[in-house]
């Protein structure tokens, strides 16, 4: 399949070498308004340069987008158009208004509209979807997780909620179910940035679970972990790693008059899965959806939920009030 990647920026270059690593995956060429870059890239990977991604639409059947948010719209309307399949790195654009477009436009030349929520093609998060659907962990009853890190130069355009938020907001919709409420505190800390840089939020699911989420941009080393309190299990999720612990406990022989030390028993699972690299993952999935016409993991539906999540998020902690989702 004839490919190519529009926006080599930090992620956009990572787009590009696995594309070169695939084997069912023909990189065409590769575009940037950075000229000098486009030249480097190019060179780099032997592929054709396009200093305008207008002139790559006729060559590719597919493309990659990984230019900054507000400008995902407008690039991948013009591929849509033309009748070319579009990953869009995360989020789908920067407006639900937008997203429903690209979901229609998608619908009505068949075409495959995926979207780069990279941490659903995360081994961890796959073991963890599997056992949940096979009631391994018992009934789930809440979610909590935690994303930060120092703040990244490359993000100007969007806030941490966006950036970060945004991600652990769809891998909370794909685990537990539909967000009927939110409410988030957030702020900016760093007075040189335009965007929020530390959120806290609360999802509540219309199954009556609930998720907490941090993020920030000002803690000097990266976590990336999610947990799952289950009626069975407590499950400790290391995207990193892509490890899963899986905990439980249980009283022996208590004695009522010595309630200092209680004798508990801990059981720990430690499974340690086979390593993949979740960017490579999302393209082969983006490539088989396109090939047997199938959904992708991560479509343009979920695309929107999320973005309409973030928006809820960054309304609810400006106004200071729950922010009910969509029409619930």
């Amino acid at each position: 399949m004839d490919i190519g990647v529009v926006g080599i920026g930090s992620m956009g270059q990572n787009h590009v070498r696995v594309c070169s690593e695939l084997e069912n995956i023909n990189l065409i060429g590769v575009s940037d308004i950075d000229k000098n870059k486009v030249k480097s890239i190019s060179k780099k990977f032997n592929v054709q340069p396009f200093f305008d991604y207008k002139k790559l639409i006729k060559k590719v059947d597919a493309v990659i987008i990984a230019t900054p948010t507000i400008t995902h719209s407008k690039i991948a309307k013009d591929f849509l158009e033309h009748e070319k399949h579009v990953l869009i790195e995360k989020p789908l654009c920067n407006d639900v208004k937008k997203a429903k477009e690209l979901i229609k436009l998608s619908e009505k030349n068949d075409l495959t509209l995926a979207v780069g929520h990279i941490e659903r093609h995360n081994p961890a998060v796959a073991f963890v979807k599997n056992a949940l659907n096979k009631k391994r962990f018992g009934k789930l009853i809440t979610l909590t997780s935690k994303r930060v890190s120092n703040f990244p130069g490359r993000i100007r355009d969007v806030g941490v909620i966006f950036d970060f938020g945004i991600h652990d907001i769809d891998v909370m919709r794909y685990l537990a179910g539909e967000v009927i409420s939110v409410y988030a505190i957030a702020g900016r800390f760093n007075k040189n940035i335009k965007f929020e840089d530390y959120a806290n939020i609360v999802l509540k699911f219309s199954n009556g679970l609930t998720g907490v989420l941090e993020n920030n941009w000002l803690t000097p080393m990266k976590i990336r972990r999610l947990s799952l309190t289950c009626s069975e299990n407590f499950v400790d999720v290391d995207y990193i790693k892509q490890s899963v612990l899986i905990s439980s406990s249980s009283f022996k022989n208590i004695q009522k008059g010595n309630l200092y030390d209680i004798p508990i028993q801990y059981n720990l699972d430690q499974v340690l899965l086979q390593k993949k690299e979740p960017l490579k993952n999302e393209i082969s999935d983006f490539i088989q959806a396109i090939s047997k016409n199938r959904k992708p993991l991560a479509d343009g539906y979920d695309g929107l939920k999320a973005i309409e999540i973030a928006q809820a998020s960054l309304e609810s902690y400006k106004k200071n009030k729950i922010v009910k989702i969509g029409g619930n």
